[in-house]
């Protein structure tokens, strides 16, 4: 007699034996569980976020056991068909992972174009002490440079110079715009960045008079004359914000029928982050968001500071940006971050390691030690030249060749 649970010692056919290894657990193992165990393993080793996933959920075990649980009440194929479509998942995530680890900008290995300043404070007069963090634009052949000019009492007015290559600039015996507001009184405007949008230039500056400091709006349409528009993002508001306001680097086109700009703002207990916030008329702006766009990293060049440089540009690959970061102790470097050309909140891919730090005597000895901070970044033929501020003394010029 066959008792319950037992086969009788039959022959086995090959058909039935072909069934009996394809639903044998050996079988389950060589197919499933070691393609599941690379793939996380890869994810491990190649992206933090997915490191963590793996150690926090430990997403191995969770599968076979949830696997052997349902072997108990279905066929070996069941079970097979359903890890596999885990497993392919788990694939698609890694190949995600692989193509943000891989993005490049689109530009190379910044290189100074000289060893000294290409420009420095001079005279007795509005940029004694200091000329630094400049935007620049190329306007027909002529690259026009807006600068920060700081005076013997520390205060700051814009200055204007050109140049045919780019390198040597000449600048304006005035300043082109000066304390004129009561939000710019005795502190001024610092930190100017330029974008051009139809045929306005778009002015972003710091209005500072010594108490606060607020992001603020000028525009023009020669560079020499300059309207303003105000205080666009006040400090102590917003969304997140509790602090001032600075840095505003607007995104010349639009982006589901909205402008975009990226600015830095003080979050409770932890400042310096960057933020953003949508215009219908790039006068009046809205945040989209109760938290920083971009925060601090621990243990990164940008632990202490994350804040625009030059105005974002488009690429195919989405809104890039080059920003400038500064570690606890304050030194200052330059990194880059891509969000999603269709969702400017969306974080793509951002740089593990500073891709420029202060090196020159100048760039650490100065107003401000150990600063290096680009606002300027002009895509000329195929280069790319970055202005920067050295120590919030001096003005300095990288190139990257085109990508």
């Amino acid at each position: 007699m066959i008792q319950r649970g037992h086969t009788a010692n039959k022959p086995v056919s090959r058909k039935d034996a072909k069934v009996q290894r394809r639903n044998s657990p050996f079988c389950f193992v060589l197919c499933v569980f070691a393609p599941l165990r690379l793939c996380v393993k890869l994810l491990a080793e190649k992206t933090r976020f997915w490191a963590l996933v793996s150690q926090r959920l430990d997403l191995t075990p969770y599968i076979i056991c949830s696997s052997v649980t349902s072997v108990l009440n279905r066929s070996w194929h069941i079970v097979l068909q359903n890890v596999l479509r885990t497993t392919i998942v788990i694939l698609l995530l890694s190949l995600i992972a692989f193509a943000t680890i891989r993005y490049a900008p689109p530009f190379g290995d910044w290189q100074r174009m000289s060893g000294e300043p290409i420009m420095r404070p001079r005279g007795n007069d509005f940029e004694s002490a200091g000329v630094f963090n400049p935007a620049v634009v190329k306007r027909g052949n002529q690259f026009v440079m807006l600068y920060r000019a700081q005076d013997k009492n520390g205060t700051s007015r814009l200055g204007y110079a050109t140049s045919s290559d780019g390198i040597e600039f000449n600048r304006r015996a005035v300043p082109v715009m000066e304390p004129a507001t009561n939000y710019e009184r005795d502190g001024g405007l610092e930190d100017p960045r330029l974008v051009k949008i139809n045929d306005t230039y778009y002015l972003t500056y710091t209005g500072y008079n010594k108490k606060d400091a607020q992001l603020c709006l000028a525009t023009s349409t020669n560079l020499i004359n300059w309207e303003r528009q105000g205080v666009i993002l006040p400090a102590y508001k917003g969304r997140w914000n509790v602090g001032w306001t600075k840095a505003g680097a607007m995104l010349s086109q639009k982006i589901n029928g909205k402008y975009w700009m990226y600015f830095m703002g003080d979050a409770d207990k932890r400042p310096n982050q960057m933020g953003v916030a949508y215009s219908d008329d790039l006068v009046h702006w809205i945040e989209p968001l109760d938290r920083p766009v971009l925060e601090r990293r621990p243990g990164y060049f940008d632990s202490y500071v994350v804040e625009p440089g030059p105005p974002p540009v488009m690429t195919r690959d989405g809104i890039l940006m080059v920003y400038n970061g500064a570690n606890d102790r304050t030194v200052y470097a330059t990194g880059w971050v891509l969000f999603d050309k269709n969702d400017p909140t969306k974080v793509l891919a951002r740089s593990e390691k500073p891709i420029f730090s202060a090196q020159k005597e100048w760039e650490k000895t100065g107003q401000v030690p150990n600063v290096v901070f680009v606002q300027g970044m002009v895509r000329d033929g195929n280069r790319w030249l970055f202005y920067y501020g050295g120590a919030d003394k001096y003005i300095g010029v990288a190139v990257a060749p085109a990508r």
